[in-house]
């Protein structure tokens, strides 16, 4: 069991073995989908450093779940209408985002549902569970993550997707508030720019979970 410490490998204590324990653990991945991920000028919210993490992420889930770890895919979706966001009260990361990256020239049909831009781009596999209904920067937010994740018997998220320093630091906030595990494998997630996939990566290893390597979380769960 190993997990990075001030930007070092580590080996952990015996006390840190329920975040490495696969029979309570799920993985939850991250707004992996074409709204983020289509290398198209139309792509209504482009993170263009995530389509790396695509077949990675997609050889770590085959594994996981020959070992018997779930997969749960999240996605963003928003109402045929925009009454959630753009037609209602605008989330404020299409205010303030684009002072940082400039404007997003097609942002209105980011996660519409029923359109191409909430399709996943990684492998779903039957066996896998789906979460639709994200509409702000937490997977438990708005959906039934919580109430999947209990009804399964969850205590340990592993999380992977898009943005780093976005999405997945919210996701890793919330989980550990609402009393989950989080491991964050560092090398299946992608953020905005390095600076800030690094920093969110060592907030979370300082205050909210652990931050390891896809091979380190395989390799224990094979032990």
């Amino acid at each position: 069991m190993k997990s990075y410490i001030d930007g070092e490998l580590r080996d952990l204590g015996p006390e840190f073995g329920e975040f490495f324990d696969r029979s309570r653990t799920a993985i939850v991945s991250i707004d992996l989908h074409r709204g983020h991920l289509e290398d198209d000028p139309l792509c209504p919210c482009p993170a263009p450093r995530a389509r790396d993490i695509v077949p990675p992420v997609d050889a770590f889930h085959r594994q996981a779940r020959e070992l018997g770890v779930p997969v749960i895919h999240v996605r963003s979706t928003l109402r045929a209408g925009g009454i959630d966001d753009v037609a209602g009260r605008k989330s404020a990361w299409r205010l303030v985002f684009p002072l940082h990256v400039g404007a997003i020239g097609n942002a209105d049909a980011h996660a519409i549902e029923g359109t191409r831009w909430t399709e996943f781009v990684t492998e779903v596999e039957e066996r896998d569970l789906v979460v639709s209904g994200k509409k702000r920067l937490s997977a438990f937010y708005p959906t039934d993550l919580d109430f999947l994740l209990r009804n399964m018997g969850i205590g340990t998220l592993v999380l992977d997707g898009c943005l780093a320093d976005c999405c997945v630091l919210n996701t890793a906030f919330d989980a550990s508030n609402l009393g989950y595990r989080v491991v964050v494998p560092r090398d299946l997630v992608a953020g905005t720019n390095p600076p800030l996939e690094e920093a969110a990566m060592r907030i979370i290893a300082m205050h909210v979970g652990l931050v390891t390597d896809g091979a380190v979380l395989l390799d224990a769960w094979r032990q």
